[in-house]
């Protein structure tokens, strides 16, 4: 190894055990790494990196998303769509954990956001899931797992980000298209696990509703499950991009919030107009930084060592597909998902590809092992979100949440190794 490169990763993992913010461990770490290259404007290659990086008309979405995700959990959507899914799932024994999950697939669908989805749906769910006798513990990981599937099913902001790094070589639109089947399968996966515990624990009776009172609670969320059917089918039919669809979203969200379901007031706009701009100030920050840190390893050909390493284990694509699988697992437990995808995707992709796996594809697989990192300690969001929210500690529910990664992993694996679950929408679409 050589010194620069070991500046880079003892400076780097030093500053995460340390609790030093991510995005600042990022930074610190690449200014130190170029001060030891030497030759290079140290400061003004990295302010140059930051900005540059964050300067893509693409990055203008995630902004909107976030706000239009902030704009939902405080308009009352997550609490209809709730009531949407208990009509069809919430019949069954155990029927509020598979409402649990079908609402994070739905809400994160039209949100884009994790993190927006336990919160606001498992803000819901999890304390009328105590009070009907589940399990406080499986409550919580039911709603920090199923929170990852809006991270799959489109809209969603880790896909723009891979977009970006591909360099184009993968558009929005298709890899947006992607995410559906291994999303949905993602889900199913996760009521499995939930029906198969709540059965044996004897959680929730299931409740049945009228004919009536279902017509209406289906119509009463149409309006939001609109939302999906306006970005997707707007992005798709080539009437605007997933930028502009972005802003419209905003739009509709606010409509909707504001004048349709009137559960955010005008004075209550600005506060929102803030928590939207402070995480987008943060997300940003992740992915100036991180191009910084990616301009560092390619500026030491580390996305060629690794490769030559890889390859010179195997050329047998299931061999370095699982090795490449279990460095992002390891990755997802102390990297946010932003920096992970901006600064791996480069280092693998071109390995991948070269052993004929699609860019699509491959993009999809990386999602999924980062989804299951923001549910693990130490640094995973959903799960200290869904912690709090449960008023319970990482330690009591990591032992519930096992079943439930788990899930994941064998979803996972499945997603690798059947390319079609991945190219089947993109390819009807002529999206390639």
């Amino acid at each position: 190894m050589d010194w620069p490169l070991f500046i880079l990763i003892v400076s780097f993992l030093l500053l995460l055990v340390i609790n030093v913010p991510i995005a600042f461990a990022i930074g610190i770490s690449s200014l130190l790494t170029i001060f030891a290259i030497g030759g290079l404007p140290e400061f003004l290659t990295v302010a140059f990196k930051i900005a540059t990086g964050i300067d893509s008309f693409a990055l203008l979405a995630i902004p909107f998303f976030i706000l239009a995700g902030q704009l939902m959990g405080h308009g009352g959507i997550a609490r209809r769509l709730i009531d949407f899914a208990n009509v069809f799932v919430g019949r069954f024994p155990g029927g509020l954990a598979y409402v649990n999950i079908m609402t994070c697939m739905l809400f994160g669908a039209i949100s884009g956001s994790a993190v927006a989805a336990v919160s606001s749906v498992g803000g819901f769910m999890v304390p009328l899931m105590n009070k009907e006798g589940y399990h406080r513990d499986f409550n919580a990981s039911v709603s920090i797992t199923a929170a990852t599937t809006g991270l799959l099913i489109p809209p969603s902001n880790v896909m723009i980000v891979y977009s970006l790094a591909t360099g184009g070589a993968v558009s929005v639109a298709a890899i947006f298209m992607a995410g559906i089947l291994p999303g949905v399968l993602t889900g199913l996966g996760l009521m499995v696990v939930a029906g198969v515990i709540s059965i044996r624990n004897k959680y929730g009776k299931g409740v049945s509703f009228g004919f009536k009172e279902s017509l209406i609670k289906f119509f009463v969320a149409v309006p939001a499950l609109l939302l999906i059917v306006i970005v997707l089918g707007g992005i798709l039919s080539g009437i605007f991009t997933a930028t502009e669809a972005s802003a419209i979203a905003v739009v509709y969200a606010l409509f909707l919030s504001v004048i349709v379901y009137r559960e955010v007031k005008w004075r209550e706009l600005p506060n929102i107009f803030l928590q939207a701009g402070r995480t987008t100030a943060v997300v940003f920050m992740l992915i100036g930084t991180s191009m910084a840190m990616s301009y560092v390893l390619a500026h030491e050909n580390i996305p060629q060592t690794i490769s030559a390493a890889l390859l010179g284990l195997s050329n047998n694509p299931v061999v370095i597909l699982l090795i490449i699988n279990l460095m992002l697992l390891f990755v997802g437990t102390f990297m946010d998902m932003t920096p992970a995808v901006l600064i791996f995707t480069p280092i693998f992709l071109p390995i991948v590809t070269q052993l004929g796996v699609h860019p699509i594809h491959f993009g999809i697989i990386m999602i999924m092992n980062l989804c299951i990192g923001i549910c693990t300690p130490p640094v995973g969001s959903c799960l200290f979100v869904g912690c709090g929210i449960a008023k319970t500690t990482i330690t009591d529910v990591i032992r519930h949440i096992l079943p439930f990664f788990l899930a994941m992993i064998i979803v996972l694996f499945i997603i690798t190794y059947i390319p079609w679950l991945s190219m089947a929408v993109p390819a009807a679409l002529n999206l390639f």
